[in-house]
């Protein structure tokens, strides 16, 4: 049943109750959403959250992330986080798709404080926590430290754990594939997001993990790298701008019109690159010259110059020139 909290800033956060979370998540292409402010840049622009959604989830995504890298969540207050990740919800909702995954990043440097992440995600919404290594006092943490950090907050979380694998995002901290699959025996954790771009990584823990562990890519660029190596799909920012082209990738593949996969894959590793380079920023840009929205991030982050606009419209041209064909 839908249920409604309200918090400090005075919003009341409806979401829905998400049935059996501890099933396993479905292979395909995740999509980890940008935060879209209004033009103060202090309020969430609920309209266009709205918006966003509905044409992920009308493309065919496997599920939504909120609160990743590119979802500006460094820039949240803890508010703020779970407005988006109740907006996000109430929509796919209101679209029948209560049963898509809603994924909701809960890194935090402290083991209490990612634990009460991950309370407030599954509060608001949210049916899985995608989680960092701490990585702040890395010269401080041991390996055995770390996994130790990830079992307490599997222990403590109402939702089920996805590893966040991602290097450049945590002090070049890069874990193992001995680390994940000892922790894929948890019964909480079920999945794991490489940002690291070692396929190797992904081939050892797909085929060895537990049956419905998900091991997944951390960008578009990897799909069917992925793929081919027994992964089950990426969690991939540039499916903001490209959902269709990136799930034609994995039809393809498993159609097995493998050269026709790698055509695709080739236009949209040059799309992500662009991404990737300007970070969600880019993506933000993209959104704004080809769907019309997108808008500001938060300070002290910027839009570039009129200059540098262009060549990123050139330069993501060919990408959406694919999704618009499919």
């Amino acid at each position: 049943m839908p249920s409604s909290t309200t918090h400090g800033n005075g919003h009341s956060h409806s979401y829905s109750d998400i049935p059996d979370t501890t099933k396993s998540l479905v292979p395909g292409i995740y999509v980890p959403t940008v935060a879209f402010f209004e033009d103060d840049g202090d309020s969430i622009d609920i309209d266009t959250i709205t918006k966003h959604a509905i044409r992920l989830a009308e493309a065919g995504v496997a599920g939504l992330v909120t609160q990743g890298s590119n979802g500006e969540a460094v820039h949240l207050d803890h508010d703020e986080r779970m407005l988006i990740n109740s907006t996000t919800r109430k929509v796919l909702d209101s679209i029948h798709r209560s049963d898509m995954p809603l994924i909701v990043g809960c890194g935090a440097q402290s083991t209490k404080e990612t634990i009460l992440l991950c309370k407030e995600a599954s509060k608001s919404g949210g049916s899985h926590a995608l989680v960092l290594s701490p990585a702040y006092y890395g010269s401080l943490l041991t390996t055995e430290m770390i996994v130790q950090y990830f079992r307490d907050v599997a222990d403590a979380s109402p939702i089920p754990l996805i590893i966040y694998n991602f290097p450049g995002a945590c002090s070049g901290l890069d874990l193992s594939s001995d680390t994940v699959l000892s922790l894929s025996q948890h019964s909480n954790i079920v999945g794991v997001k490489f940002t690291c771009g070692n396929t190797g990584k992904v081939a050892r823990v797909a085929s060895q993990a537990k049956p419905g562990f998900l091991t997944m890519g951390g960008s578009a660029d990897l799909t069917l790298q992925s793929l081919v190596v027994g992964g089950h799909g990426v969690i991939a920012g540039a499916a903001n701008l490209a959902p269709k082209a990136c799930i034609k990738i994995m039809k393809l593949y498993e159609a097995g019109k493998v050269a026709e996969a790698r055509k695709v894959q080739e236009v949209v590793a040059r799309g992500d690159w662009v991404a990737i380079k300007g970070g969600f920023v880019s993506i933000k840009c993209a959104l704004q010259i080809f769907y019309g929205y997108g808008g500001l991030p938060r300070k002290p982050c910027a839009i570039p110059g009129k200059q540098a606009l262009e060549e990123m419209r050139k330069d993501f041209q060919e990408m959406m020139d694919l999704e618009k064909s499919l």
